[in-house]
């Protein structure tokens, strides 16, 4: 067993196999495609983006809430096409009048 480890060529092998070791380490870290950084990088944009698309799910809730209530309410179907797009009925006149300032 002494004499096993004053073996230079043991040293050379275990050496050898140490350092490919590292190399493949160092290289699935940092230089592949898939390295470290690309993954957290990834994994940072999944999680805005799951955050911006639940933002958006309650917008869309927010959405359908209001077509409801614009198709089933003619009243205030009626009052956002007067005060938000000036339309008026036929024969009627509208007047604006100007704050004062």
């Amino acid at each position: 067993m002494k004499a096993d480890l004053l073996n230079p060529l043991r040293w050379n092998k275990s050496f050898l196999l140490l350092l490919l070791g590292a190399f493949v380490l160092v290289w699935f870290s940092f230089i592949d495609t898939y390295s470290i950084n690309t993954r957290w990088e990834l994994n940072e944009r999944k999680k805005e983006l799951q955050t911006r698309t639940g933002d958006l799910a309650e917008r869309s809730e927010i959405l359908k809430v209001q077509l409801e209530s614009l198709e089933n309410d003619p009243a205030l179907l009626e009052k956002i096409a007067r005060e938000e797009y000036g339309m008026r009925k036929p024969g009627e006149t509208v007047y604006k009048i100007k704050p004062e300032q």
